[in-house]
């Protein structure tokens, strides 16, 4: 397998913070503690409970696993989670994302796209007259 280059995002200037809080006091807070700032989709996740797999996937990243792969699209980015790599399934592969101190509440299926660009061709065997036609310059 080729190996892809993974675009990163620019270095900022300023220290990052969500709804005034800096990473360093995010990371700090309990759970309890970050439910009110959370936005409300992330924030009822959390109040229903998660899941046994969602749990496991917690324990391995606080365990400090090298690779973590999942297939748990829906797993909300926590602040705990900031600077480890985890591969995300996008349907047909796993996809290497590096959690970014901007990715805080978002979902793991948002970094890896489950659809291409289509790049349509030229007309193949079997196409109509009229598709076939390519004006000449």
């Amino acid at each position: 397998m080729a190996k892809k280059t993974q675009k990163r995002m620019p270095r900022r200037r300023e220290e990052f913070t969500y709804r005034g809080h800096s990473m360093e006091d995010l990371q700090q807070m309990a759970l309890s503690e970050l439910m009110p700032i959370m936005p409300a989709r992330a924030r009822r996740k959390f109040d229903r409970g998660l899941s046994r797999e969602h749990e496991k996937l917690l324990a391995d990243l606080r365990s400090g696993d090298e690779k973590i792969r999942t297939h748990l699209r829906d797993m909300v980015v926590l602040p705990e989670m900031i600077g480890k790599t985890i591969e995300i399934h996008n349907g047909k592969e796993f996809q290497k994302v590096e959690i970014q101190p901007e990715a805080v509440f978002h979902y793991f299926g948002e970094f890896a796209l489950t659809r291409r660009r289509v790049s349509h061709g030229s007309a193949g065997i079997g196409a109509t007259r009229s598709s076939k036609y390519v004006p000449l310059k």
